[in-house]
């Protein structure tokens, strides 16, 4: 993840990256996912390249069935574009843990399932409660692990990461 392709997905964005499905979120599920990831095996690069994609093309922050799928076209573009450098089978995890995350239960790839548990582990910022029966890794159903970043999620954490800090760089929104 550079920060050159992280400018470009901003600046494309259609929400408010300030929203409750912008970047804060985006930086929590980074965050979320390579903590699971120490834990699952997962492949790194395509859980933080997932924190950054997999909400990039919602139209709303509210019901958006298709933003999964857009986010997929979008990593497919700027791969074919070069800005996204990803081998061929990091690729298409990231966009098959795109494309499904809000439509699939689970997944048969370790990695896959990281993604999802990633983003899940942050629903609280919704006023949702995580449920450990929809996660997806024996690391997310941790007890300890739901309540440290469900509690992060009710208080709006932007953790120090690359997301983190480009929402801190975002200009101050017009009064």
């Amino acid at each position: 993840m550079t920060s050159e392709l992280v400018t470009a997905i901003i600046g494309q964005m259609a929400i408010d990256p300030r929203g409750r499905h912008g970047l804060s979120h985006w930086a929590r599920v980074y965050e979320n996912g390579l903590r699971l990831a120490a834990e699952t095996g997962a492949d790194r690069q395509v859980v933080e390249l997932f924190a950054l994609f997999h909400d990039s093309r919602r139209l709303t922050d509210q019901a958006d069935h298709d933003h999964g799928p857009r986010g997929t076209l979008l990593a497919e573009r700027y791969h074919r574009d070069g800005l996204l450098r990803l081998d061929e089978q990091p690729l298409r995890l990231l966009l098959t843990a795109c494309r499904l995350h809000t439509a699939a239960r689970t997944h048969d790839d370790p990695t896959v399932r990281t993604c999802f548990d990633a983003d899940r582990l942050d629903l609280a910022r919704i006023g949702a409660t995580v449920d450990p029966a929809f996660l997806c890794t024996e690391a997310a159903r941790n007890p300890q692990l739901i309540a440290w970043a469900s509690e992060r999620s009710r208080a709006g954490t932007v953790p120090d990461n690359l997301l983190g800090r480009a929402l801190q760089s975002l200009p101050a929104p017009a009064p």
